[in-house]
């Protein structure tokens, strides 16, 4: 199809299978790192995709190259700027990683090299994470005189807990794929050359499922886990009773009894 999100500086969607967006980092020669003008195209990119849903089913968010998934901030465009620019800049940092974090959609990060600083919270945004073997992470803000301002204080210690991402974050240490996979921010450690087409399956087998199910049930996860069990427990039976009257129940319990796989239209 033709109306992918851009054409874009910064980053490159694609569409590799129907209902599956690719948004690739592209600024390889800089480590991807992250400049004013990705902000800018990674809002742009994430707000389309994830306000045209009966389009899309699930999104793969990755890096160019082998070396780095992203680098975090680019500092040599902060050389010399403002206070008052690297507030307004940041301000739109804020909003891209909110798109981020926002989309409604699946997200899986496919971390194919170094991912620091903004670059590591991209990944703590995602939904879940494969990554290369030789992927490294690293918050590392406190060694240049700020904190983690893109959610990482907020993200790591949800997944790692708070006694790891406390060490973390205050020592700006870097650690490894095998590290981040046994403390649980990463879901599988997969060989580079097939990174891709591991996290296009697993895209796949989403995008297969009823959409109307699986947006409602993200959203369950994310808000519940803020509230109490209970609270949270009621949340998802409101969630669940949003979907008995879709076309798509109709057809997922059809299919079942028919013997036959369903073709979900997300109604």
């Amino acid at each position: 199809m033709t109306d992918l999100p851009g054409p874009y500086e910064t980053i490159v969607v694609e569409e590799p299978e129907p209902g599956i967006a690719v948004v690739r980092i592209n600024r390889p020669e800089v480590r991807n790192a992250i400049n004013t003008r990705m902000g800018h195209e990674l809002v742009d990119a994430f707000t389309r995709i994830g306000t045209s849903v009966r389009r899309w089913r699930a999104v793969i968010f990755t890096g160019e190259g082998d070396k780095a998934f992203c680098a975090g901030v680019d500092l040599k465009e902060r050389k010399g700027m403002s206070d008052e620019d690297w507030h307004a800049q940041h301000q739109l940092f804020e909003r891209m990683m909110l798109a981020v974090l926002d989309c409604p959609l699946p997200v899986i990060a496919a971390v194919n090299g170094a991912a620091f600083a903004g670059g590591c919270e991209f990944v703590l945004l995602c939904d879940f994470a494969y990554a290369a073997p030789q992927a490294r992470f690293a918050l590392t803000e406190v060694t240049i005189g700020i904190m983690p301002g893109g959610g990482g204080t907020q993200t790591l210690a949800r997944r790692i807990g708070y006694g790891r991402a406390s060490e973390v974050i205050f020592t700006g240490t870097p650690f490894s794929a095998a590290e981040a996979h046994e403390w649980g921010m990463l879901n599988r450690i997969v060989p580079q050359d097939a990174l891709m087409s591991e996290a296009l399956a697993t895209a796949r087998r989403i995008a297969q499922n009823a959409p109307l199910s699986i947006r409602q049930a993200k959203r369950a996860m994310l808000l519940g886990e803020r509230m109490d069990l209970r609270t949270g427990m009621f949340f998802e039976v409101d969630a669940y009773n949003s979907l008995v009257h879709t076309e798509d129940r109709r057809e997922g319990i059809n299919a079942f009894n028919e013997k036959r796989k369903p073709i979900f239209r997300g109604h």
